[in-house]
């Protein structure tokens, strides 16, 4: 056994983090682009 994995800070599923930070960083850029369709709209 690897002697790093006695004492692991965190317990968290990696699953979850991963998830999390696939959304979080497709609503920003879908916010992005959403904001920027609107901008485009309005200058018609």
């Amino acid at each position: 056994m690897n002697h790093f994995e006695h004492d692991v800070q965190s317990k968290n599923n990696d699953v979850k983090d991963s998830l999390l930070a696939m959304g979080t960083g497709f609503g920003a850029f879908a916010a992005i682009y959403i904001i920027a369709q609107i901008f485009n709209l309005l200058a018609k």
